[in-house]
C-alpha cells in the first residue's frame, strides 16, 4: 500500500511540474531587455476621395467627427499592434474603403517597404476592432462607397531595460 501511494504521490507531482510554462523560466532565451515605444502622429484632415460625375457629394463622416476617430484609432494602434516585433519610422497613408452601409471594407497601407506587411496585417486588424460605423458618403442623396485616405508619421524608440 505505501509503495502504491508513493506511486501515485510521485505521478501527480509529475504532472504538476509538468504544467510549468517555460516563459517563467529565468533560463529563457528568447527574453529581451529592451523595450520599443511607438509615437503616433495622425494628420489632419483626413483625405476624401469623392465620387466622379457628382454634382452633390456628402463625404462619409465618423460617429463625433475626425478628432474621436483619430483618438479611438491612436488608442487601438496603442493596444493592438505589436510594435516590438518592427521598428516603425517615416509617414505611411492608409486608404480605407467605406461601403455603402458605412463598414470599412478594405484597408491598403503604402509605401511598401521591407517587412512591411506584418504592420500592413496589425493594422487591418486595428482599423477592424474599431466598432462604430461611418456615416458613408452620398452622391445625389444616394449612398455609394468611398475612400479615405488617413496620413501619419510613426517614429520608434527603442531603450534597453
Amino acid at each position: 500500500m505505501k509503495a502504491f501511494t508513493l506511486f501515485i504521490a510521485l505521478l501527480i507531482a509529475n504532472f504538476t511540474f509538468a504544467q510549468q510554462d517555460v516563459e517563467d523560466r529565468d533560463d529563457n532565451p528568447i527574453t529581451e531587455n529592451n523595450k520599443n515605444l511607438l509615437k503616433i502622429d495622425i494628420k489632419e484632415p483626413l483625405l476624401q476621395i469623392a465620387v466622379k460625375n457628382c454634382t452633390d457629394f456628402k463625404p462619409a463622416a465618423f460617429e463625433g467627427g475626425v478628432t474621436v476617430y483619430k483618438e479611438t484609432l491612436k488608442k487601438f494602434m496603442y493596444d493592438y499592434l505589436n510594435s516590438d516585433f518592427y521598428v516603425l519610422n517615416g509617414n505611411f497613408t492608409f486608404t480605407l474603403t467605406i461601403d455603402k452601409s458605412g463598414k470599412v471594407t478594405n484597408i491598403e497601407g503604402t509605401p511598401k517597404v521591407a517587412n512591411s506587411a506584418y504592420f500592413f496585417d496589425d493594422m487591418k486588424y486595428v482599423v477592424r476592432r474599431i466598432k462604430k460605423i461611418w456615416t458613408p458618403a452620398s452622391c445625389n442623396g444616394q449612398p455609394v462607397t468611398s475612400q479615405i485616405k488617413l496620413k501619419m508619421n510613426l517614429s520608434s524608440i527603442t531603450t534597453d531595460l
